[in-house]
């Protein structure tokens, strides 16, 4: 399963350096909350998945800008 396209993923935040910490703290999320620990979509494939779909809101702690 490939990842979406870094152009794709920008565009829901706003920048790549946002995009790694909301990605990751996604990603830790859905570990936490997995009963089952052998699923085949990775955590952060699946983060990265939901930043592009818009399932992921992202406010810009600067400028409180989602």
């Amino acid at each position: 399963m490939n990842q979406p396209s870094l152009e794709k993923l920008v565009k829901n935040v706003d920048s790549k350096y946002s995009l790694v910490v909301v990605a990751a703290k996604r990603a830790r999320q859905i570990t936490d909350n997995q009963t089952n620990k052998e699923e085949l979509i990775k955590p952060v494939t699946q983060a990265l998945y939901e930043i592009a779909e818009g399932k992921v809101e992202y406010r810009s702690p600067q400028t409180g800008i989602k």
